[in-house]
């Protein structure tokens, strides 16, 4: 059975000149371990498809399953808490809690699922280059180092399925590949599932499946 499995997802948004189907009868599934790259041109859908697969956006139809768990049906406290346990997220925005030091943001969703564990965030924020950087606060970091500490934040709670919005768009090539390679090792070894959106070819390669959205639909 796959960890995550999107099954028919439909999707529009509503425009002065009428409904826009933003995704059309969109299926996938990521197996424990298994790294998929979603690819496609700007406004083809991939960065939606990621929201509907972390229950942040409702579906027009289609199931979002985690195991045997429709995410698409459950209220939403039943998707935060399906989320909180089970979903690693890395969105473009970060998301970092302004008043948490960096030490406090790697752990912060760790924490909140229950399964923090001190001496493996200590090794994640040293590989991530963020050991120097554990007393600083958000708007002491530069983007690229926000970037960091959100993709530690999603790794540190050692999800079962790690979603992730073009998570090196911020970071130097060199140091993108460095923490690319971690995110792999990491979900490899621990058996979870990435679903990664990406422009890059090269990223993509790296994976074990690339998928491409075009106009809302598998290319």
């Amino acid at each position: 059975m796959s960890l995550l499995a999107l099954k028919d997802i439909h999707k529009s948004f509503a425009s002065a000149e009428g409904p826009v189907a933003v995704l059309q009868g969109v299926s996938l599934a990521v197996q424990a371990g298994e790294v998929v790259a979603l690819t496609g041109e700007s406004g083809s859908g991939k960065s939606t498809l990621l929201h509907i697969a972390a229950g942040l956006e409702p579906v027009d139809a289609g199931q979002v399953l985690f195991g045997t768990q429709d995410m698409a049906a459950l209220p939403d406290a039943g998707r935060a808490q399906l989320r909180r346990g089970t979903v690693g997220l890395v969105f473009q925005q970060f998301n970092l809690v302004p008043s948490l030091s960096v030490g406090a943001n790697l752990a912060f969703q760790a924490r909140l699922a229950g399964k923090h564990d001190a001496a493996f965030c200590t090794d994640l924020a040293a590989r991530l280059g963020l050991a120097d950087l554990l007393s600083r606060y958000p708007e002491q970091l530069s983007g690229g180092q926000q970037q960091r500490v959100a993709i530690g934040r999603a790794l540190a709670a050692r999800p079962e399925v790690l979603l992730a919005d073009e998570p090196t768009g911020n970071l130097d090539e060199a140091t993108g590949d460095a923490v690319f390679a971690l995110m792999l090792e990491l979900a490899r070894a621990q058996g979870t599932g990435l679903l990664l959106v990406t422009h890059s070819a090269r990223l993509a390669g790296q994976c074990d499946h690339a998928i491409h959205l075009r106009n809302g639909r598998l290319a």
